[in-house]
């Protein structure tokens, strides 16, 4: 996610890290344990002259499954599940609007979107590692169409 929302014109900046869960400045470690309740995630700085919240939405359901629960692809457990921390009652709104409106569409049709909608808590940079990491050891996730 982080890749490619990096990519998204307006997106300033893109930082992995966790968010979601109980324990206070969690590790990779602990986090893949499923114990923090903390869910992977990306924060995103952006220009919204250049790229609107409802924008980052799309690109947000451009890049992963939805309909996958507590898992994203091979990767298994509660810190992968699909949530979208808001940081206020707009976002929310809007948000919400937008997972009715693609559960109304054809492309979901017969499929749960299973996105949780959640208020922003602590985020909690991961460590450098996760920082860039296509950029640091290859390949790249191209933006979809």
């Amino acid at each position: 996610m982080e890749d490619r929302f990096q990519q998204v014109p307006g997106v300033l900046n893109a930082v992995s890290g966790y968010m979601g869960g109980s324990t206070a400045d969690p590790d990779y470690q602990q986090v893949c344990t499923g114990a923090t309740g903390h869910a992977e995630t990306v924060r995103i700085t952006y220009d919204p002259n250049r790229v609107s919240y409802p924008q980052l939405l799309e690109w947000f359901f451009k890049f992963h499954n939805p309909t996958q629960l507590n898992r994203q692809g091979p990767d298994v457990g509660t810190q992968y599940r699909s949530v979208i921390f808001t940081a206020n009652d707009e976002q929310r709104k809007q948000a919400k609007s937008h997972i009715d409106a693609l559960a109304k569409s054809e492309k979901f049709a017969g499929r749960t979107i299973v996105t949780q909608v959640e208020p922003a808590g602590p985020f909690y940079e991961a460590e450098a590692y996760h920082q860039d990491y296509h950029a640091k050891h290859g390949g790249s996730c191209a933006l979809p169409e």
